[in-house]
């Protein structure tokens, strides 16, 4: 092969493989209605996700109900006993309560003393304007559809499999607190498959939730064979540490019951909004989910799920066709010291041999140690600049906007192109193989960090050992195209399990880590090095990439406006103040816009009438606000029935009713304030202790008429008692006193994560 066309095969081959590196994280095919009856099938499972994702279905609503007799009718058409578990259930470290409504059913094993096998999913939607359709009713259907694929096999598992559709998932996790804490059936669970969402589409990520290691896990999921895993130790290890819990972490925290989560995480933007809907769904997602879940039970309802506890832990990270690669966490420090001994042995003997100069290795530390430090200053100010720029996306608060993708690729781009600059003259004054030494030595430091800190990104050794078997390769003596395709071939695993690093973190972190996918293509570049130092005329490429990065800034800029497909979530609440007397008109969006402007008008006071900040995810204040007439609105009805001391302790008895029907009540408190003991409708809620003033204590969420919270707490003798209780009611549209007229604007959604379109009469108790 001529060296020319060795290059251009080179080329080919790198370009291929991060084509490749992304499109074989998803299945291309989707299974249609003709699919085996004994088979998953999507088509199929469409069916079910259209009928539960007409409308909203929270907690307490009409629809909610809808959709839970649609559910229990179709597993009684499977020919399954369903049970329905009334439960009230507390989460004491998110701080809500709401008498729940799980939807239960049992296939039973042929084994009964076996440990059993849990399928859960949530069937509530995001309150209180989202439908539902990947969170979770993409988890639904995916065990609707595999389940019946599986009965039909006229299999009887070892294992009794249990189908748990849990209840008010999404205001605080609580049918599975209420599953967990008193069904009888939780004591014999051994294992729960979860599936959930995070976005609308992208590849299914598999999560571990273990207490202990999860080297058997691991090693159990590798048996069940999926066709399609995603899934690194990385993820896990960072997932571990965020406060993003699902369903799954209440198994795992109050029963020690292991657990997999498969949640899909792209298109973040549509995460519990009104466009999370049955036609923005990612078939091939659910193509995947349904992969996992039929490989899943399988395999674990006939295993046993009693030797699925480890104390020790596994490195592992996906790869094509080979599932889950993996050894233990014993084996990070041995692979770094044989990596750093490798890289040493090969330092002495190309200096002894003049095939590596000091001063040519210490000059490459020049360009790529820059180039980490320019490209992660640039990404981040330049996001700042954007941000500014574009102020509109700070109204989408998940941190990923519409067009996020397009900024990956302008961030990426620019750094390619920055870094094939950068490198021109190094490639032309210095040998490669001495440019090559500071991305081995960086690669290293990082794989020393990791040893101490992130043992579960511990496959971060595997790039330095194919690079420095690529510096090998340079020493040899074998003609220059037979070394570049070596080399590229060397590089082939490093592309397929990191070059997708580079879009995750964004995408589901928000593009505030884009400074991360930066960092992440300079060091793969580095590592590329040998490959590209023999292409001429790099500036070309420079050029080329600067071009794509103008290209996709000039994309996102065209995307960056809302419209029918990229809605502006929009906010209005109408707060009356009782105690006061007084009434707001308020908005979570820091500028007006045509839907509250009608209410605000072109003129609104800027920030917040209190310091109070309701529960939310982002801890979300007013940002404008307008003072209007006030309309009568009944007052939360709030009576004392116990205020006694014994000894130094205070015991305080205390009744709450919405004289309206409200959706939820919230307790929040004015001052700093410690508590004994603090009961719920006669439920322990043992964890809050100490509460920090103007924070909530208590979210109640309303399932039915007239319904009575019953508190019950104690606190020390001395403590004042000051609480702020807000009464919400999602009526904004139809309180004929208001008269506020719906959003007509397609472009417009409701903002989620915040209590919108809603009446709020808010009222303070001191004693």
């Amino acid at each position: 092969m001529k060296f020319k066309y060795a290059k251009a095969f080179s080329i080919l081959i790198i370009t291929a493989t991060v084509f490749y590196s992304f499109v074989s994280l998803l299945p291309s095919n989707i299974s249609d209605e003709s699919t085996s009856l004994t088979k998953f099938s999507t088509e199929r499972a469409l069916i079910h996700l259209k009928q539960i994702t007409k409308k909203p279905h929270f907690v307490g609503t009409k629809e909610h109900k809808i959709v839970r007799e649609y559910l229990v009718n179709q597993l009684e058409k499977l020919g399954l006993d369903v049970e329905i578990q009334e439960q009230f259930a507390i989460n004491s470290k998110w701080k809500a309560a709401v008498n729940t409504i799980n939807i239960i059913a049992k296939i039973k094993g042929s084994e009964p003393n076996n440990k059993a096998l849990l399928l859960l999913s949530h069937y509530d939607s995001a309150v209180h304007s989202s439908y539902g359709a990947s969170d979770a009713g993409s988890g639904i259907v995916t065990i609707l559809e595999g389940v019946r694929a599986f009965l039909e096999t006229n299999k009887t598992p070892k294992n009794d499999i249990i189908i748990l559709f849990s209840d008010a998932e999404e205001v605080g996790l609580l049918g599975a607190e209420a599953f967990v804490k008193h069904h009888k059936w939780t004591n014999n669970v051994g294992l729960v498959l979860n599936f959930e969402a995070r976005g609308s589409g992208g590849p299914s990520y598999m999560l571990l939730e273990t207490n202990g290691g999860n080297k058997e896990l691991i090693k159990a999921f590798n048996k069940a064979k999926p066709n399609f895993p995603v899934a690194n130790s990385l993820m896990y290890s960072i997932y571990k540490m965020l406060p993003n819990d699902t369903d799954l972490t209440v198994f795992r925290e109050k029963a020690n019951i292991n657990g997999f989560n498969f949640a899909f995480i792209d298109d973040h933007f549509d995460y519990h909004t009104a466009q999370d809907t049955y036609s923005r769904l990612d078939r091939n997602t659910l193509e995947q989910q349904g992969d996992y879940l039929t490989t899943m039970l399988t395999y674990f309802s006939d295993a046993n799920l009693d030797l699925l506890n480890s104390t020790t832990d596994d490195v592992y990270f996906s790869f094509p066709k080979l599932g889950l690669v993996t050894y233990p966490f014993s084996w990070v420090l041995p692979m770094l010291i044989s990596a750093v001994t490798l890289f040493l042995i090969f330092l002495f003997i190309g200096i002894k041999q003049k095939k590596l100069l000091v001063r040519e290795i210490l000059q490459g530390f020049i360009p790529f140690s820059l180039s980490l430090i320019i490209v992660s200053l640039f990404t981040n100010y330049g996001m700042r600049v954007i941000n500014k720029w574009y102020p509109q996306y700070t109204e989408i608060l998940h941190g990923f906007t519409y067009n996020g993708h397009w900024y990956i690729v302008f961030f990426t781009a620019l750094t390619l192109a920055f870094l094939f600059w950068i490198y021109t003259e190094h490639f032309k004054n210095y040998d490669v193989k001495n440019l090559l030494i500071a991305p081995i030595f960086i690669w290293l430091l990082i794989n020393l960090m990791i040893t101490i800190k992130l043992k579960g990104a511990g496959f971060f050794i595997f790039p330095v050992f194919l690079s420095l078997f690529s510096l090998m390769v340079l020493f040899s003596s074998i003609k220059s195209e037979v070394k570049l395709i070596v080399i590229t071939i060397l590089s082939i695993p490093t592309l397929i399990v990191f070059v997708p690093l580079i879009k995750m973190f964004p995408v589901g972190l928000g593009l505030k880590l884009l400074p991360i996918s930066t960092v992440f293509t300079v060091l793969l570049f580095g590592l590329l090095l040998p490959i590209f130092h023999l292409i001429k005329n790099t500036k070309k490429l420079s050029f080329l990439f600067l071009i794509l990065g103008v290209l996709a800034f000039v994309s996102a800029s065209l995307k960056s406006s809302y419209s029918s497909v990229r809605k502006q979530p929009t906010s209005l609440v109408y707060y009356l103040d009782a105690d006061k007397n007084q009434a707001y008109w308020a908005s979570y969006e820091n500028t007006i816009n045509e839907y509250n402007k009608a209410y605000l008008t072109t003129n609104p006071t800027k920030g917040s009438f209190t310091n109070d900040v309701t529960a939310s995810k982002y801890f979300s204040k007013y940002k404008l606000y307008k003072q209007t007439e006030v309309i009568d609105l009944k007052t939360p009805i709030i009576t004392k029935l116990l205020d006694t001391i014994e000894g130094s302790i205070r015991h305080i008895k205390l009744q709450i009713q919405s004289a309206r029907n409200a959706n939820r009540i919230e307790i929040l408190t004015k001052n700093n304030i410690s508590f004994k003991t603090f009961k719920i409708n006669d439920e322990d809620a043992n964890s809050i202790f100490y509460i920090k003033k103007r924070k909530s204590i208590l979210t109640y969420y309303f399932t039915k008429p007239n319904e009575i919270i019953n508190l019950e707490f104690s606190t020390p003798e001395e403590m004042k008692i000051h609480f702020e209780v807000q009464d919400v009611k999602y009526d904004l549209f139809t309180n004929t006193q208001l008269n506020v007229k719906p959003r007509k604007n397609q472009s417009f959604i409701p903002t989620p994560f915040v209590i919108n379109d809603a009446t709020i009469v808010k009222k303070e108790v001191k004693f």
